[in-house]
């Protein structure tokens, strides 16, 4: 007798940053059993959203233009909506993050991440979300949590280290204009092959655009800016 297909989980990319959006939305669709239902810019268009369409998880941004992101799941829970919710910042205040947990946040992920840091988190939300019925024990109920809590190593790419990123990102955040790799370079104190390793790292999570510099002899040189929510 063949099983029943599992359906996908449903999720919602909330996040004002179009660039961002755009990269949550193909990272939810690169994780097998996850589908990328919609995007919205802000809390009334979450709300809007969910209205019509029925969602299992909020990919979620605290920093909205029109409502803090734990604010609308404070009003979604009101209203009868029951989705999870990953939170999505930069901001690193322990007191938030405990206020989430009676919101619905399971997880957290902080800004800038990559492809495998979201699919971790994913992935360990699908085996939580999988546990159904009732458990034999403690050992199940525990051994649930542990799916959403387990630690996992950094997930940065090969050769790149946690320290030398903060320290990138610092520097292209406070630029008031955008950096070149050889500009980064200079002011973090690494090589400019490494520097350009770490911008498109950046870049590649939705946290920085690159464009051409023209207007010099030979190839135009790339200028790399902070994205305007990674603030």
């Amino acid at each position: 007798m063949t099983g029943s297909v599992p359906q996908p989980i449903r999720v919602l990319v909330v996040e004002d940053d179009p660039v961002a959006a755009d990269a949550h939305v193909m990272y939810v669709g690169r994780v097998p059993g996850f589908v990328a239902v919609g995007k919205a810019h802000t809390g009334a268009e979450a709300r809007r959203f969910l209205d019509r369409t029925p969602v299992d998880l909020l990919l979620l941004d605290l920093h909205l233009p029109d409502v803090h992101g734990l604010q609308l799941a404070r009003s979604l829970r009101a209203a009868g909506h029951q989705a999870d919710v990953i939170a999505v910042t930069s901001a690193r205040d322990l007191a938030v993050v405990r206020e989430g947990v009676s919101l619905g946040v399971v997880q957290y992920v902080l800004k800038p991440f990559t492809f495998a840091t979201l699919r971790d988190r994913l992935v360990r939300y699908a085996e939580f979300h999988a546990a159904v019925g009732e458990a034999s024990g403690q050992d199940e109920v525990d051994r649930a949590l542990a799916s959403l809590r387990a630690p996992s190593p950094a997930a940065l790419p090969k050769g790149l280290s946690g320290p030398t990123l903060e320290r990138v990102t610092g520097v292209l955040r406070e630029a008031s204009q955008g950096l070149t790799a050889a500009g980064v370079a200079e002011a973090v104190g690494i090589s400019r092959i490494t520097a350009r390793r770490y911008l498109e790292h950046l870049v590649e999570a939705g946290r920085a655009g690159r464009s051409p510099l023209y207007g010099q002899v030979g190839r135009p040189e790339l200028v790399y800016r902070w994205a305007p929510q990674g603030r």
